[in-house]
């Protein structure tokens, strides 16, 4: 494999599948070929792993790398890491555990407190239990109200419903439960909603901050808000002073090194009134959609989409 020019290898972006977040994958997908052919790649090919025929493809196909587009269960959570891993395919972002762990929300909960990373008391129900009365009112009492519900495995906001009330609580959990195994129950931290954008390997870069507008109507970024226009909602750099500015983007650092990430990722925060970021989750493929949180920074640290995707195959070869 020669790397001396990156842009002679063949590269399969891998994009689709089954998740929920099926049709933003794809669009990061079509996103990521378009822009890596624009980086001079003259061997770009998007797949679907969901389309008949995939393992055979990549397999016999005679890739150099994989450009991992995939959002979700099966994608981002170490299952097609690990079958890149088997073919001895090199692959863009996280390896198989980290994967894994950062997917599971419950699990990087541990990680960020055993790294002094604050994040928001919780608690977990294995899925398709129904919680008694007694042990809502234990929740409640133990989290206060209001509070999110959310799978501990999912992305891009799906099954998340901000409980307002003891009596929303038991569908709040069905819902969240529904195609997971886990069911996080999450305190809700008020205050400034920040995404911070990692990128490297052994020695990894934050990005501009983005503080996250909800906008009018909205309680939180949720999916609706998550995919329109990016001016709507992103301002970047994030309004916060500086030395909280610089905790979050520690914070974050901190978080892709103590879960290992490789290549990129983006950790969404709640800022307080009193100036402390809690990590809410850290996301191993960030969106690389045209309205997305990573691309919107590197581009405003002077890192055009086309050049962002050729590091991020840079990286994968290290």
């Amino acid at each position: 494999m020669d790397i001396n020019d990156v842009t002679k290898l063949k590269v399969a972006v891998l994009g689709g599948g089954w998740s929920d977040e099926r049709e933003i994958s794809m669009d990061s997908a079509r996103a990521c070929t378009k822009a890596l052919k624009q980086a001079g790649f003259a061997q770009v090919e998007l797949i679907d792993v969901a389309s008949e025929g995939f393992v055979s493809r990549l397999a016999t196909g005679g890739y150099d790398v994989a450009f991992i587009a995939m959002h979700g269960r099966w994608g981002e959570d170490g299952c097609v890491q690990g079958l890149c891993e088997v073919l001895h395919l090199p692959y863009t972002f996280s390896k198989v555990l980290t994967s894994a762990v950062a997917t599971e929300k419950d699990v990087a909960k541990l990680i960020y407190r055993s790294a002094g990373i604050p994040t928001p008391k919780s608690v977990d129900i294995p899925a398709g239990h129904v919680p008694t009365a007694e042990e809502r009112a234990q929740i409640i009492e133990s989290l206060g109200l209001p509070l999110f519900v959310k799978p501990a495995a999912n992305g891009s906001s799906y099954g998340i419903t901000h409980v307002t009330s003891a009596d929303m609580l038991e569908e709040a959990i069905a819902v969240a439960g529904r195609d997971n195994d886990v069911v996080l129950v999450e305190e809700a931290i008020s205050g400034i909603e920040i995404t911070v954008p990692v990128i490297g390997n052994d020695d990894p870069q934050a990005l501009d901050i983005i503080e996250v507008v909800p906008g009018e109507g909205a309680e939180f970024y949720d999916l609706k808000v998550k995919y329109e226009p990016s001016e709507l909602h992103h301002v970047m750099p994030a309004r916060l002073p500086e030395d909280i500015y610089a905790k979050a983007q520690e914070y974050a650092m901190c978080a892709h090194k103590a879960l290992g990430c490789r290549g990129a990722s983006r950790s969404d925060f709640i800022v307080t009134a009193d100036g402390t970021p809690y990590i809410l989750e850290t996301n191993t493929i960030p969106g690389m959609t045209e309205t997305s949180l990573l691309p919107d920074s590197a581009r405003h640290a002077g890192i055009e989409f086309p050049e962002l995707c050729r590091k991020f195959v840079e990286m994968a070869l290290e």
